[in-house]
């Protein structure tokens, strides 16, 4: 063979790897294609090949649709002490989610990145973020497409790396509303984190939405009755509102009914009944509050406040 022939198959071999990142390989990458340095200054002084960041490369153009960015984010933070094919780092939390279809929800405007504890990543490029995480294995990331983590790895991630309780409740529930993922896989993601703030708040939301636990909201909510002074409600009361309906919370003395959303009243046909229940009981004469089971996690005192004002208007007194 030649020496033009060599080159040749030496481009062609490292564009047939670069095809599926974007036209991207890292130097390291290239090394292991057995690529030597020399080699690869001839190529970039001849303009066949040009340097993209610190341990970039690019060897081929890029294929259409496919985000540059996410793989630049990838390659440059991936470990140098890394010599192989595939990167030691991947998309993390809210970006990998983005990656796996996840819509609706706005990213903060960086690329999340995940890389091993202690694997001492590069310094990540502005608009770049990277978690250091313990929690790190192999088996959580795919490397169909973008190297990302699994869509059940980057619910649990994004939800710990958010910024405010709120944010976290969100981006663990969105995933499996729109059936990137599982309850059951989410838990056993989940189940790897032994030291969080925020574990038991994910721990219990994850309950809810596997078993619609209506009575764990119910004897949430009288709890916090309890310490605010409020009366004990009464729990699923039957009452004939255009048919048989089992009202959550009600202090009948005083007309005041409380409906607890659950996460799966969200669902348009839950959502409608629920309307035309709302409607038939105020019609009775009930004042008729609505409280969402996530802001009686996060934010009670709000909620807790709009029912004293309505059992105080109704003739209520401590």
């Amino acid at each position: 063979m030649t020496n033009e022939s060599q080159r040749r198959a030496r481009r062609e071999l490292a564009r047939s790897h670069a095809r599926g990142q974007a036209g991207l390989l890292t130097r390291s990458q290239v090394r292991a294609l057995g690529i030597t340095a020399d080699q690869v200054r001839a190529e970039i002084r001849g303009e066949r090949w040009r340097v993209l960041g610190r341990q970039t490369l690019v060897v081929a153009p890029p294929v259409a649709g496919v985000r540059l960015d996410w793989w630049l984010a990838v390659l440059e933070c991936a470990p140098r002490s890394i010599v192989g094919t595939v990167p030691r780092a991947a998309l993390g939390g809210v970006t990998a989610l983005i990656a796996c279809g996840l819509h609706g929800i706005a990213d903060d405007g960086d690329i999340h990145i995940a890389a091993p504890k202690s694997s001492h990543p590069v310094p990540a490029p502005i608009g770049v973020r990277v978690h250091e995480t313990r929690r790190w294995r192999d088996d959580d990331v795919t490397t169909e497409g973008i190297v990302r983590m699994t869509a059940e790895a980057a619910t649990v991630q994004a939800a710990l790396w958010a910024r405010t309780d709120r944010e976290a409740a969100l981006l663990l529930v969105s995933p499996i509303q729109q059936r990137l993922t599982s309850v059951s896989a989410v838990a056993g993601a989940l189940d790897l984190v032994r030291r969080d703030r925020r574990r038991t708040l994910l721990r219990g939301l994850l309950h809810e939405i596997d078993s619609g636990v209506a009575s764990l909201n119910e004897l949430d909510f009288a709890a916090h009755c309890r310490r605010r002074g409020l009366p004990e409600p009464d729990r699923q009361v039957v009452v004939d509102a255009g048919g048989r309906a089992y009202l959550d919370v009600r202090w009948s003395r005083w007309r005041v009914t409380v409906e607890i959303d659950g996460i799966g009243h969200l669902q348009l046909d839950r959502w409608v009944e629920d309307s035309l229940r709302h409607n038939e009981i105020a019609l009775l004469g009930d004042v008729v509050l609505r409280i969402p089971s996530l802001g009686l996690r996060l934010d009670p005192s709000k909620h807790l406040d709009a029912v004293e004002r309505a059992l105080r208007q109704a003739g209520w007194r401590p």
